[in-house]
């Protein structure tokens, strides 16, 4: 997928172009650049457009933060839909129904920032660019809800570029180029890596990596996916990571264990295309090794820890905490006979007990306590907020892409960073090409958690989310 002789080739004319304009970086402020956007607008001629583009996301890498701000905000005034086209616009299509003048009337309801950002792609790494300049409007958004309008022109023109049709799969293996490489140890941010011995080991014979690349950005990765071939389904994850387990003949096992999935473009975020990843590298690993029977993840729950912390201390007032408060008041008696030899005083609150427990006796022994963490994981997972999304977004992530949720493992990932995130708790999710599209209908279009057999039965009477559950 090498493309780097259309980059050559653009920045060879944005060359051209600057020196037909006359422009020095080192001569442009802030100031500027509105001027600079409505000029590349009007303009017509390629050398010239491609070297303005240039010059303009070379300003705004420039810029601190302060400045980008109100570089945001030039967008949301200056380039908005004008109004007063909108309206005489839709008075005409209202009055002739005529194809004309509904094409007039999508042209006026179009922000002229839209085509601003289309040819300030032109610009060579222009694509990478405007990814990079998402990412920094992305975190303005909570502080500075109008520019949600801003991001939403952004967004909607990256999903066209973006689109599965242009994304390559690639598989990464330790003869990839070394740059690929360093930028899997830096982007891993589901299980550290530690350096290029660990990452060796990744990438041995059982194991599996995977990553999609667009043509405008042929040296970023965009996600990637790490798999391990095992023998059943894993209920723990430090086997996977350890970079001195035994390499295991792939043709001999009869699982294949997504342990890491890594989206690493922020710009990107809310443009999904890991569910074609998945599908695709199910499809590859089948063909490849047919004894594989079963294909799962082991997933963290990032946001579990978080959630229970603030109900233990009521912080919040969610519907879901109602649900928590049935599983405490359940296990209460439980809580009581795990504090006593503990020397935690069982006359406590119950969430005082259990934070305490939290806090100072994880431990993979103590099975009654890993009983209330799965129940409250399982609340947790499946409990949807008011907009009916799910709060765990690896479970939105795996549920809509269409898999089951198979199983709640405590403890299986005792590292700090498991611990500080999930206590522990991680999940399979499991994926059969057989019932991924008709899992992922139901989930989209009907709310349905298709849930394994046995984990519906063992919680069904603690857990009566507004999702339906189904087995």
């Amino acid at each position: 997928m090498d493309n780097h002789w259309l980059q050559d080739v653009i920045d060879s004319i944005a060359i051209r172009g600057r020196e037909l304009l006359g422009l020095d970086s080192s001569e442009v402020n802030t100031t500027d650049l509105k001027a600079l956007c409505q000029q590349l607008l009007i303009g017509h001629g390629e050398a010239s457009g491609i070297a303005l583009a240039q010059e303009i996301l070379q300003s705004y890498q420039r810029m601190e933060r302060d400045e980008k701000l109100t570089f945001f905000h030039m967008l949301d005034e200056e380039f908005k839909p004008d109004l007063d086209q909108i309206q005489t616009a839709m008075s005409n299509y209202q009055a002739s129904s005529s194809a004309e003048d509904l094409i007039a009337l999508n042209t006026a309801v179009e922000a002229p920032r839209q085509e601003l950002f289309r040819r300030l792609n032109m610009a060579p790494n222009g694509t990478a660019c405007l990814v990079s300049l998402r990412a920094d409007l992305l975190k303005t958004l909570r502080g500075h809800p109008s520019l949600k309008s801003v991001d939403a022109d952004l967004k909607h023109l990256l999903s066209s570029w973006f689109n599965r049709g242009f994304l390559q799969l690639s598989r990464i293996d330790w003869h990839s180029p070394a740059h690929i490489l360093e930028k899997l140890i830096n982007y891993e941010s589901v299980h550290e890596i530690q350096g290029w011995d660990d990452l060796r080991r990744r990438l041995m014979n059982d194991r599996r990596c995977f990553a999609f690349f667009h043509p405008a950005m042929p040296d970023e990765p965009l996600i990637f996916v790490e798999v391990a071939f095992v023998n059943g389904l894993s209920h723990e994850v430090g086997s996977l990571l350890d970079p001195k387990a035994a390499v295991l003949d792939p043709r001999q096992a009869d699982t294949a264990i997504f342990y890491s999935i890594n989206n690493t473009q922020a710009g990107l975020r809310g443009i999904s295309f890991g569910n074609f990843l998945i599908k695709q590298v199910l499809t590859e690993l089948s063909n490849e090794f047919p004894s594989l029977k079963i294909s799962s993840t082991l997933s963290p729950l990032p946001t579990f820890a978080a959630a229970i912390h603030r109900w233990l201390k009521d912080n919040d007032m969610l519907p879901q905490h109602a649900e928590f408060d049935d599983i405490l008041e359940h296990n209460s008696a439980v809580l009581r006979e795990i504090s006593t030899p503990l020397n935690i005083d069982p006359e406590q609150d119950d969430k005082l007990i259990l934070a305490m427990l939290i806090e100072h006796h994880l431990d993979k022994d103590n099975s009654r306590l890993a009983t209330i963490l799965s129940e409250l994981a399982l609340s947790y997972l499946t409990y949807p907020r008011d907009n009916d999304k799910l709060p765990d977004p690896v479970a939105m992530f795996h549920l809509s892409n269409g898999a089951r949720l198979e199983r709640l493992n405590p403890f299986a990932d005792m590292s700090t960073s498991g611990v500080s995130s999930s206590f522990g708790m991680m999940v399979n999710y499991l994926y059969d090409l057989s019932d991924v599209e008709k899992n992922h209908e139901a989930f989209v279009s009907r709310g349905k958690i298709m849930m394994s057999d046995n984990l519906y039965k063992e919680f069904k009477k603690f857990i009566r989310p507004k999702i339906e559950l189904t087995e």
